[in-house]
């Protein structure tokens, strides 16, 4: 699934809270993914398409430093990556074996990725930072991967802090965290995350210049009334 620049322009000005609470209003509760913080203070609001990777726990015969030349590797997984996307791993939430370093995160910038996005933790952190890609995860360790982790394969579904991510579902990170937009609901966040948005900024409007929130915020049918005509 492409993701449009018009698409991606209007998610870049929808926060991840407002995702959460438009996804909510149509039952979908567990869509943030948890442990995935941003690596680096002041990251811009990122989308795209979800790039999915999956860790199980290591085993001794698999999950060895040979193993990173097998066919099935990170390494692979990367050149596999689509300009655009968004790298989704699945480290079952381990934090102390670092998933991807400076050299892999580098060749992921090479390659145009948008952003890494784990529910695990990165290595060589100075180096991962220097490389400038924006990295969503939950911390930081000095051992590989392959000392707590086993790499089985990539673009299938995963789960990442919780959530079930498929294959080119959408997916937005800002500072509250990364959020997930399954495929069939991205027209109806794009419609109702723009009002959200508006509406949301007209009442902070009305808090500023002394409104009270009972009746403003959830409105009431007054407070509707003088919205709609705000917006004529």
């Amino acid at each position: 699934m492409s993701l449009s620049p018009e698409a991606r322009k209007i998610l870049a000005g929808i926060t991840t809270a407002t995702i959460t609470t438009v996804l909510l209003k149509k039952g979908l509760r567990n869509v943030w993914m948890r442990g995935a913080r941003p690596l680096r203070p002041g990251l811009p609001r990122l989308v795209g398409p979800a790039f999915t990777l999956r860790f199980v726990p290591a085993r001794e015969d698999l999950a060895t430093p040979e193993s990173w030349s097998s066919p099935i590797s990170t390494r692979t997984a990367i050149e596999a990556m689509p300009e655009g996307c968004i790298a989704v791993v699945d480290a079952m939430g381990i934090t102390d074996a670092g998933i991807f370093g400076d050299i892999l995160c580098a060749r992921m910038m090479k390659r145009g990725v948008t952003a890494l996005v784990t529910d695990g933790v990165v290595r060589d952190v100075e180096g991962t930072l220097g490389t400038n890609l924006p990295v969503w995860c939950d911390g930081y360790a000095a051992p590989p991967s392959v000392a707590g982790l086993t790499f089985v394969g990539w673009g299938e579904p995963i789960g990442c802090g919780g959530v079930a991510v498929f294959p080119n579902d959408i997916v937005v990170a800002d500072q509250d965290g990364c959020v997930l937009i399954p495929q069939a609901m991205l027209d109806h966040v794009l419609n109702e995350g723009v009002e959200q948005e508006r509406m949301e900024a007209w009442i902070v409007n009305e808090v500023n210049n002394g409104a009270v929130l009972p009746g403003l915020y959830p409105m009431n049918a007054e407070t509707k009334a003088r919205y709609a005509a705000s917006k004529k």
